[in-house]
């Protein structure tokens, strides 16, 4: 049996932090997993920016309420989960994902929490180090096969350790380092890389 892991911003939905840099003007938010590959090392970035300047939890909700998936996401998830088993892999944070997963039709999601002090958020809580290579190899080891697809550097280790694997829409750069990855630019294409037979 095969199951489907795909990353969530960038590849399903926009990226929250940019989207919230864009409503309250602080550029410094827009730098992703895609300028940074440490995560740890972005999300302490992102808490600091966070706390100099007094933004709540509720600010930061208020935002994603308004976002909305990428044009056609719906549609070749509703595809992909009538023919597939589907987890989202994702350094987001559950306090996060909840309007985005309603959006998207509920799949399942593995992510992370915040540690979360009245209304400003104190420390990030992760769900496991790595959690998204290794969800592939305890699936791997569950006699899963796995797909996976996502667009930034902290995919790397989920998209390597997967039985197949392809980028999807990602920046210069990446597809730079890793020439030999395979590339999808939009979800009629990722659909056809997941349904080969030999991907």
């Amino acid at each position: 049996m095969r199951v489907i892991c795909l990353d969530l911003e960038g590849v399903l939905v926009p990226e929250i932090w940019v989207a919230f840099a864009e409503k309250t003007g602080v550029s410094e938010l827009t730098r992703t997993t895609r300028d940074e590959p440490d995560y740890e090392v972005l999300m302490q970035y992102r808490l600091d920016i966070l706390n100099s300047h007094g933004f709540t939890l509720d600010q930061i909700q208020e935002v994603i309420e308004t976002l909305e998936p990428l044009p056609g996401a719906l549609e070749f998830l509703n595809e992909l989960r009538s023919k597939y088993e589907l987890i989202i892999l994702s350094d987001t944070f559950r306090e996060f994902a909840g309007p985005l997963m309603k959006k998207l039709g509920f799949p399942t999601l593995f992510c992370h929490e915040l540690e979360i002090d009245g209304e400003s958020i104190k420390a990030i809580k992760l769900r496991l180090p790595d959690h998204k290579r290794r969800s592939v190899q305890y699936l791997q080891k569950l006699n899963f096969e796995v797909t996976a697809a996502g667009d930034s550097y902290n995919d790397l280790g989920m998209l390597k350790t997967s039985d197949h694997c392809v980028l999807f829409n990602p920046p210069e750069q990446l597809t730079k380092d890793y020439p030999d990855m395979p590339v999808a630019r939009d979800y009629r294409k990722l659909m056809s890389f997941i349904e080969s037979p030999n991907p």
